[in-house]
């Protein structure tokens, strides 16, 4: 997504905007631990600043990441109280991110903060232990209220699809991709071939066309551009 297609970011962060490294941060002073604190992901700079300005005077920003592996090295570091996390980013989804994160760091609130608005897939991040989801669009009105909260223990969807998730919510779920099979469809979508994507997750020919067919007959999905559409819908690919 680029800049352009998310108005609610048409500016810059602080110059303060802390961006995560390898190597432990400093102490933060006395007023900033009293804050609930903060990790951003989101590989899109303008836009993590953006959210990063929005709750820098009421919460302590740790940092920002820009993808999945780098939020978890982050937050072995120091667990935040709330991560705000993209659902599309390189290598590693938000929901496969945050599943990862929530295991390391079981009290951490996690709201997604996403262009995508399809109500399966907001069931899906629920369904893993999230608890907001924000549209991008939505964040300069409703972010610095979703996160106080899920602080307090409840749940925020943006106000533009909380029916339509409702709706969803209310039908018959179909069993969620495991991780691995998530791998395999990003890959499958890139226009990986079979032993491409056996070679990148080390695993044999005949495991990655498996792979791909349970990926089929799960979705009910018979192409693999079809695949591939249900990829971008779901956040799976940019």
């Amino acid at each position: 997504m680029s800049v352009a297609e998310s108005p609610a970011f048409a500016f810059s962060g602080s110059e303060s905007t802390k961006r995560v490294g390898a190597t432990e941060p400093s102490p933060s002073p006395a007023t900033e631990q009293e804050r609930p604190t903060v990790l951003i992901a989101d590989d899109h700079t303008l836009v993590a600043q953006g959210l990063c300005s929005l709750i820098e005077k009421d919460y302590n920003v740790l940092g920002i990441v820009e993808s999945g592996a780098e939020l978890l090295k982050a937050a072995a570091l120091r667990a935040p109280d709330v991560a705000l996390i993209d659902v599309s980013m390189p290598e590693m989804t938000g929901l496969e991110a945050a599943r990862k994160l929530l295991a390391i760091a079981p009290k951490c609130k996690i709201i997604f903060v996403s262009m995508h608005a399809t109500p399966e897939f907001v069931r899906e991040a629920f369904g893993i232990g999230a608890r907001g989801y924000l549209l991008k669009r939505s964040a300069s009105s409703e972010l610095v209220h979703a996160m106080s909260t899920v602080l307090k223990g409840n749940s925020h969807v943006s106000l533009q699809i909380a029916s339509d998730v409702l709706s969803t919510f209310l039908q018959p779920r179909s069993a969620p991709l495991t991780d691995r099979q998530r791998q395999v469809l990003r890959l499958v979508s890139e226009g990986r071939s079979a032993k491409e994507i056996a070679a990148s997750l080390n695993i044999s020919v005949k495991t990655a066309q498996f792979h791909k067919a349970s990926i089929m007959e799960k979705l009910n999905i018979h192409t693999t551009a079809a695949l591939t559409k249900y990829a971008i819908d779901h956040g799976i690919i940019s």
